[in-house]
């Protein structure tokens, strides 16, 4: 018989659970009963038709139901081997856990045993067949010596979840294993109301073919026998797309409300008029591509409209982003406002600071730049100038963040590399700005695939550059063995007496950076390179840990052409532009990012000399490194490889832990439901915009409600709509 419990009971208060038991839950964000329902499983196993023994075949995935004969623990000369052997009959299997120490007085004899895994050979003892690391679950203890084993109602009720099913598997939280997750979401599921509501519009569920949502849930925990098994380990049922495709629509709607809350707020309505078309035409040094002239117009439009701006602009490694920045500064500082720059490292904003005087001073604007490393009085002294609107750009770093930085009139943010900032630290520089928003230009080199860019920074429109500019030359891409170093710095020795230069880069500044040995650092190689093998030629040294004046001086010099080789760690990932610099060498390639790789790689190919890359590997290499590499080879088309990193890294660790703006998500996955993503996305825009009264208006209402009193709190958006 059901319970009368509703989907935002709390966990503590169903039967088997309890206060401390739901603080444990607590810790997988599992707080009401709707919580332990959206808590998924990680994978199935079919128990429909448990193997026998006899049955199995070597090289094939099976599931078998036997019981414990005996277990233990035996030493080999690499490492401790734990074997448990398990019978039906006279039948054997062997398994074996390779450090299975861990393992010691888990199977007790007569325990019935349930496993999955690989069968094989044995490669132990005489013969028979085995199972290596096999996943497994003890159904049944062995009951203790003239004690018979329970059968009340309920255990033969919840022995029937473990065989001769489709059996969800989920992941363990603290001593609460996959078995009492069964348990206690059957029970949860057996007291759900029978009638869930669902706060997606009928049209919507109609016209996607969309499951009610008890339905969902019980078939996405328990599966029918003839539920397709890869449809299920892929999240491609109808119980998953349904819940998935739920999660998705509220997350869209949130991000679609905010946007239009974003949107009605005052902002500066700057004019373009034929003085400030003009003054675009004299701060643009070359004919700019059809990409930049494309989104130029689209900020100019975001601009000249009354509301703030809050756009990303996303362009590959060199397409053109700066320069369209700098036009936006423009419009800006002709409608006399003031303009803050704010970069990731003192590097880039150095960087930023020269371009900026180079082209926007030129034409009469005072451009300044406020870094942490400088002296107190010049800080000062920037800082009132800034106050007094003497300063119309200030390019910088943190230093911009702090409460003493105060604008007199500014107009508009531009954020340099956005994923290196929290959200808020971008917030709190909008904030300078007492009387109105500021307009807000985000730009990132990371290439991010749309629909991700889209969910990531929801309350921002998209432009892309996805053109490069004439000129830049594609960069030859190889992977050679640390073995071949002499042959590399032999093709460096050619590229210097050529007249260009290299940058070689390395993991760490020194040895100890790392416990592994073997390491190569940036240090101890920048003495061997300048003694031992290129002692005739002029070599650098560039790293995070040296001050800003030390790593000015050694950019002028090399941009100058006074050194042929500069070593470096990835501090020269962001910015640094020498044309005239056509070869990398990147040591230990291995053990770099996908996206990190081709950000380093995009500091050549900026000249018109053939550009090459030379990726160097030093020890075993993984096979998730050897599929970064191989896609360095490949392509070098910044969004193909950002799908590709996503793919290996997941988007947690794509994005970094300070991007505050990850939504944090239960049943869907940003990279595998890329597709209802979109789908979710067109759904909920639709649903604000319905003009044709297809959905009833009280129905609008109901998912706007759902939306502010399930999901806000999941998903950070605070006060939609």
């Amino acid at each position: 018989m059901r319970g009368m419990l509703e989907l935002q009971t709390e966990v503590q208060f169903l039967k088997g659970i309890g206060p401390r038991v739901a603080e444990t839950l607590a810790t997988k964000g599992i707080r009401t009963l709707e919580d332990l329902l959206y808590y998924l499983p990680f994978r199935y196993e079919d128990r429909i038709n448990p193997r026998s023994i006899e049955e199995l075949k070597p090289g094939e995935m099976a599931s078998v139901i036997a019981e414990v004969r005996g277990s233990g623990l035996f030493k080999t000369k690499r490492m401790p081997v734990f074997e448990m052997t398990a019978g039906q009959g006279r039948s054997k299997l062997k398994c074996l856990w390779f450090r299975g120490g861990y393992l010691e007085g888990r199977f007790k004899p007569g325990a019935l045993v349930a496993l999955y895994g690989k069968v094989e050979f044995s490669t132990f003892g005489r013969g028979g067949l085995q199972m290596l690391q096999p996943q497994f679950e003890i159904l049944h203890e062995a009951a203790a010596e003239g004690e018979a084993a329970p059968e009340s109602e309920e255990q033969k009720h919840f022995e029937s979840l473990e065989i001769g099913r489709i059996v969800p598997i989920y992941e363990a939280a603290g001593k609460l294993n996959a078995r009492w997750f069964r348990r206690a979401i059957r029970m949860a599921l057996e007291q759900m109301p029978e009638e869930v509501s669902d706060a997606i519009p009928g049209a919507i569920r109609t016209r996607l073919g969309l499951i009610p949502r008890a339905e969902a849930f019980w078939h996405a925990h328990w599966p029918d026998a003839g539920e397709s098994f890869g449809d299920l380990q892929a999240a491609r049922t109808p119980a998953h797309q349904r819940l998935i495709f739920e999660e998705l629509f509220f997350l869209e709607l949130g991000l679609e409300l905010k946007r239009r809350k974003a949107r009605m707020q005052p902002g500066i309505e700057f004019g373009i008029n034929p003085q400030v078309r003009a003054a675009l035409k004299r701060v643009l040094p070359f004919h700019p591509t059809e990409a930049q002239k494309r989104v130029l117009k689209e900020i100019a439009g975001d601009m000249a409209h009354g509301s703030p701006m809050r756009r990303l602009l996303q362009g590959d490694v060199g397409s053109g982003k700066t320069i369209v920045a700098f036009e936006a500064a423009t419009v800006a500082m002709e409608n006399g406002y003031q303009v803050a720059m704010m970069a990731p490292t003192e590097i880039l904003a150095t960087q930023h600071y020269l371009s900026a005087r180079r082209i926007l001073e030129t034409a009469g604007y005072r451009v300044v730049l406020l870094t942490g490393s400088l002296d107190e009085e010049r800080k000062r002294a920037i800082r009132r100038h800034v106050a007094r609107g003497d300063a119309q750009m200030v390019i910088g770093t943190h230093a911009l963040l702090e409460d003493k930085v105060e604008f007199e009139k500014l107009g508009l943010v531009i954020v340099d590399e956005q994923h290196r900032f929290g959200v808020m630290q971008r917030m709190k520089l909008m904030r300078k700005n007492n009387d109105v928003q500021p307009d807000v230009l985000v730009m990132t080199a990371t290439p991010i695939p749309r629909t991700l860019a889209l969910t990531l920074y929801g309350d921002l429109d998209v432009s892309v550059i996805d053109e490069l500019p004439p000129g830049r030359t594609p960069v030859s891409t190889q992977v050679i063995g640390d073995e071949r170093a002499g042959e590399v710095w032999e093709f460096v020795r050619k590229i210097a007496r050529g007249g260009e230069q290299t940058y070689v880069v390395y993991p760490v500044i020194e040895e100890n950076e790392e416990k592994e040995t073997g390491l190569k650092a940036a240090m101890k190689m920048y003495d061997e390179l300048r003694k031992k093998v290129f002692p005739e030629l002029k070599v650098g040294l560039l790293h995070g840990r040296m001050n800003a004046d030390e790593k000015d001086e050694i950019m002028r010099r090399f941009k100058a052409g006074e050194l042929n080789i500069l070593v470096a760690t990835t501090v020269i990932e962001v910015g640094v532009d020498v044309p005239n610099a056509s070869a990398m060498v990147i040591e230990h390639a291995e053990r770099f990012g996908l996206s990190q790789m081709h950000q380093l790689r995009g500091r050549i190919g900026r000249g018109k000399a053939k550009s090459y890359c030379v990726l160097m590997t030093g020890g075993r290499v993984s096979e998730e490194a050897q599929q970064r590499l191989d896609t360095m080879v490949r392509t070098s088309d910044g969004f193909e490889i950002a799908e590709k990193d996503l793919e290996l890294r997941g988007p947690g660790e794509f994005f970094g832990t300070k991007q505050a703006g990850m939504p944090s998500l239960r049943v869907a996955n940003l990279i595998r439901d890329r597709k209802l993503l979109e789908v979710a996305k067109r759904e909920a825009r639709g649903l604000l915009e319905d003009a044709t009264g297809e959905i009833p208006a009280e129905e609008k209402r109901a998912a706007v409600q759902y939306l502010r009193t399930h999901w806000n709190r999941r998903y950070g958006l605070v006060e939609v709509g």
